[in-house]
């Protein structure tokens, strides 16, 4: 075998070996990445330069800002209100609490963007309440978790500047507007199945509709939802960079969770700060240690072998895509998803252009495949929130998952093989 063949190999080997045996993932790609340096006979200095390149960008700055945002408006007030103003929207429809559930992670995704915030904000409330209105337990966590994953794709989504990051010349503006109509058409069908099942099992109907309760409720949470508006106009705009942008978001977000919804005193302020700072440590970490990894990666030409061999198994567009989507979703259950993206988008992103597909529709596909892997076994993290809020175990909750699972991979599928869905709404609002 060939010394870059067997580099890969090496790379690959002790990467897996060292997380297998406990290392966290930041510090097994870097181990990883020294040792095939040395192995190479290329200077360590290379890794240390990379490392520091890695998270000495400026865009990256917006990670942690969008992070404590986020973790600010958790802790703000702002969630109570979602689920309001998300009961009043839909709490008409059949099987209202699950709908009201999936409404709620929406809105949520606009000011969290993760799908573990998501399943414990919106479930701890959501699950106990369905429970006491008669739905069943296991499918009151399975929603909640499903739905979980529309909180990535609604803008602004850290992990979105995480892919725009190791993509390269990707507008973010352009990325938070591909992923509205993917999250609209994940809630949508989430909304159907949950529908049906309302139907079948009987599940009881809050409310009629009434345009008055969804005016006050949308009031009452404006001032939070302003936050994102502030964001995503900022950026599309160009009033503000991306990073300016987070920026202001914390601002405000201070502002509204201290002096309008008075939920946050100023003595929670430490352990706000305190909990976002463990999150941004475990992201600037795995960021300049994955961009080590990319170097490597990009230095031993694994995107070309990895076109040629899957060009070598089909030339068929649509089963090359469907090969990746697989890949990504069995990534997505072993590993993290910040990691994931920041380590395959290098591979798999040349290969996906050379199928003549948009990197913003490609970065689509991706969250929704990893969103999947969080909530699936063996280690899905999102899983194991919604089996300790519900009290539920691991294994059933997985086999009720699986009508969820299918519901999530026909959006899935509808996002891979067509473009307009991520590609529209840039394309209208920026050209």
């Amino acid at each position: 075998m060939s010394t870059s063949l067997n580099a890969m190999l090496l790379l690959l080997g002790v990467f897996l070996f060292l997380v297998g045996t406990g290392f966290h993932i930041a510090y097994g790609v870097l181990f990883a990445s020294m040792i095939t340096c040395l192995y190479l006979g290329l200077p360590l200095a290379l890794v240390l330069q990379n490392l520091v390149k890695g998270i000495n960008v400026y865009s990256l700055m917006a990670v942690p800002f969008f992070i404590l945002a986020g973790e600010i408006m958790m802790r703000g007030g702002i969630t109570d209100r979602l689920i309001r103003l998300s009961q009043a929207m839909v709490g008409w429809i059949c099987g209202s609490l699950a709908q009201v559930n999936i409404v709620a992670c929406l809105l949520f995704g606009s000011i969290s963007g993760s799908s573990a915030a998501g399943t414990s904000a919106i479930g701890g409330m959501m699950i106990p309440r369905m429970q006491k209105e008669g739905y069943d337990t296991d499918f009151a966590a399975c929603v909640t978790m499903a739905s979980s994953v529309e909180c990535m794709l609604i803008p602004p989504s850290h992990n979105m500047v995480l892919f725009a990051l190791a993509a390269g010349n990707v507008s973010i503006a352009k990325l938070f507007l591909g992923g509205v109509i993917p999250g609209f058409v994940l809630a949508g069908v989430l909304g159907v199945y949950s529908y049906y099942i309302a139907k079948k099992r009987n599940y009881p109907v809050a409310g009629a509709f009434q345009m008055q309760l969804v005016w006050n409720c949308l009031k009452e949470s404006l001032p939070g939802l302003a936050a994102v508006l502030i964001v995503v106009v900022g950026v599309i705009a160009g009033i503000f960079t991306a990073t300016e942008a987070a920026a202001v978001s914390v601002v405000y977000s201070l502002f509204v969770g201290l002096f309008v919804y008075k939920e946050i005193r100023f003595g929670d302020l430490y352990s706000i700060f305190a909990k976002a700072l463990r999150t941004i440590s475990i992201i600037l970490i795995l960021t300049g240690s994955s961009a080590c990894f990319s170097w490597l990666i990009a230095y031993l030409g694994v995107p070309g072998r990895v076109s040629s061999l899957l060009l070598g198994v089909t030339q068929s567009r649509i089963m090359i895509l469907i090969f990746i989507n697989i890949f990504l979703i069995l990534c997505g259950m072993l590993m993290d998803m910040a990691a994931l993206i920041l380590m395959t988008t290098p591979v798999i992103l040349p290969i996906v252009v050379q199928l003549g597909m948009d990197p913003i529709q490609y970065c689509m596909l991706m969250i929704i495949n990893l969103g999947m892997g969080l909530i699936t076994p063996p280690v899905g993290g999102t899983l194991f929130i919604g089996s300790a809020i519900s009290g539920v175990g691991i294994e059933k909750l997985a086999r009720s998952m699986l009508p969820f699972y299918t519901m999530m991979i026909i959006a899935l599928l509808l996002v891979t093989f067509i473009p307009g869905l991520s590609l529209w709404l840039p394309n209208f609002v920026m050209g």
